[in-house]
């Protein structure tokens, strides 16, 4: 046998059941052809490899960015309509590759599936290996050394016999877990390595849990709330609601809050002059037995109530006006949410009178005014109408007139913030334009041929918007994300090693020590390891004098 075959063996020897790794089948050496059990074999052990569960996870993270970066129908119908209708020639492209609904595509499953299976297949046979070596002890020394990548040896005066003693307390002293094999200490430490990858798996395999729990049981629904208004937790009083497959609307925790307040404050000076410095919804809430509470949300702050979260999410202004008929007779009043468009709150929207209003000849007439608000105005001459500054410093409220058909009845749904102007006609000027007017607090907007009046009231309310959700798995997802990072921290900071430490009576009676070591993986840190424990077990067992190491008889020879 030449030399590379015997250091080769040797370590080998040495390193045997260093990994859990299952050993993979090599095909190719001219052997039998696989037979279908052989395929399927095969094909399992491709799967249950770290290489192929890497490559799924890769594949998984890959899928995922569709997600974020196209709209989808389980977050916003109407951005995906808003996206069909903008890209006539992506969407159909992206509808055959379920891109709209990446989460639940056939696609996005089976890798998700795979994932899931490779993961188990991949533990579970490594778990069980893992603990048949802590079963076991660790082996015996391999007969040459020297041939280790760390190794250390001296001639000592000690009997071979107080040194394995003395060396098995160190080790054990060291936590290795170390036992006597023939003439030489056997010991190995650093387990806590197959652990924290084992756990790494596990908690990988805990958060795709996490995530089907919180993709089938999740709900998730948005409501806007004008300062006074209130909401219930049921389905109808959602804005837009989306929930997982299997969730039951029962399971909506029963409470309720109303909006009391809502308090923005913004840098009134410097370079981030406008930046919000509080946003903060003061709310009274109860649960279903009728207690109530009040209670601040803010940002990242939201309000827990039964396994449900309220957060706050945005606002905006909501303008108090007053529409009178041609007769002075007040046909609407109230609070209407204007939507931002800018940072400083520009914001635009709709004001619709459905019911109530009559023309001079006694007709049921719909009005329409697209309504566009700011808080501070620079003034006109200023240049375009918009906020100089996001608090109410100056408020206008510019409005333009329709009258005729909102199509609000025909049973198709439409946006509250936009104004269908198929079936209703413009006021006019004298000067044949659309009939507009810029109004401040408690000004009034007088429509043309005594068609009646809209007032911009002095009262100017705040609006909040909430989205209040369910994530049943949350807190799974959370306890596998914190024990992935410790696993993963172990799996790469802690080495698996072993440590053999031989002592033995040489030729002329005195006692050789030898001390080897090897690693999982290369280590500047397993030399400077078993320098340290040389050096410890060199203290009981000091170097033997030259003249001493001479003179010695040998062993069995007279004195």
């Amino acid at each position: 046998m030449s030399k590379t075959e015997t250091t080769e063996r040797d370590m080998a020897e040495a390193g045997d059941q260093l990994s859990t790794a299952p050993k993979e089948d090599l095909p190719g050496g001219g052997g039998p052809t696989l037979g279908v059990i052989g395929w399927i074999r095969w094909f399992w052990r491709q799967l249950t490899s770290m290489r192929v569960a890497l490559i799924l996870l890769f594949l998984l993270s890959l899928g995922a960015i569709p997600g974020s970066l196209i709209p989808q129908n389980s977050v916003d119908d109407l951005k995906v309509r808003t996206f069909k209708e903008q890209h006539e020639v992506l969407a159909p492209i992206y509808d055959r590759l379920q891109l709209f609904d990446v989460y639940s595509s056939v696609w996005f499953s089976a890798i998700y599936l795979l994932l899931f299976v490779s993961l188990i297949g991949c533990i579970v046979p490594r778990t069980w290996q893992f603990v048949g070596q802590l079963r076991g002890r660790p082996p015996a020394a391999p007969r040459r050394l020297t041939r280790l990548p760390a190794y250390a040896t001296w001639r000592t005066g000690a009997p071979p016999e107080e040194v394995r003693e003395a060396a098995l307390a160190m080790l054990r002293k060291r936590r290795f877990r170390a036992h006597t094999a023939g003439d030489a200490v056997a010991a190995e430490k650093g387990y806590l390595r197959e652990v924290g990858n084992l756990l790494f798996h596990i908690a990988l395999i805990v958060m795709l849990v996490a995530f089907a729990v919180g993709q089938l049981f999740k709900s998730e629904g948005g409501k806007l709330i004008v300062e006074g208004g209130g909401f219930a937790n049921a389905l109808s009083q959602y804005d837009d609601f989306k929930s997982g497959s299997l969730f039951s609307t029962d399971e909506l925790a029963p409470f309720s809050f109303t909006l009391n307040e809502f308090t923005g404050t913004y840098e009134t000076s410097g370079p981030q002059r406008g930046t919000p410095r509080t946003f903060e919804a003061d709310v009274t809430y109860s649960r279903g037995d009728g207690v109530r509470k009040r209670s601040v949300i803010r940002v990242n702050e939201p309000l827990e109530i039964d396994g449900s979260k309220v957060y706050l999410i945005a606002h905006g202004y909501a303008p108090v006006v007053t529409v009178k008929d041609a007769k002075g007779r007040a046909v609407f009043h109230g609070a209407v949410p204007l939507l931002p468009i800018d940072n400083n709150i520009t914001s635009t929207g709709v004001i619709k009178v459905m019911d109530g209003y009559r023309d001079k000849s006694g007709k049921k007439v719909q009005l329409g005014f697209p309504a566009f608000f700011v808080p501070t105005y620079a003034g006109k001459g200023n240049g375009q109408m918009f906020s100089q500054f996001p608090a109410l410093v100056q408020p206008a409220l510019n409005l333009g007139a329709y009258q005729g058909d909102l199509r609000v009845d025909g049973g198709l749904p439409q946006n509250v913030y936009q104004l269908d102007t198929s079936k209703m006609k413009p006021f006019k000027d004298a000067d044949g334009e659309i009939f507009k007017q810029t109004l401040a607090p408690g000004e009034t907007m007088t429509l043309p041929g005594g068609a009646g009046s809209i007032t911009f009231e002095k009262e100017i309310k705040e609006w909040a918007s909430f989205q209040i959700s369910q994530q049943p798995g949350s807190g799974l997802a959370l306890a596998g994300a914190v024990a992935a990072i410790a696993g993963l921290a172990g799996s790469l900071f802690i080495q698996r090693r072993r440590v053999w430490v031989r002592a033995v009576r040489g030729d002329d009676g005195v006692t050789v020590v030898e001390m080897a070591g090897l690693g999982r993986s290369e280590s500047a840190k397993l030399p400077e390891e078993l320098a340290d424990l040389a050096a410890t077990l060199h203290s009981v067992a000091p170097t033997a004098p030259e003249a001493e190491a001479e003179e010695a008889p040998a062993e069995g020879a007279e004195k």
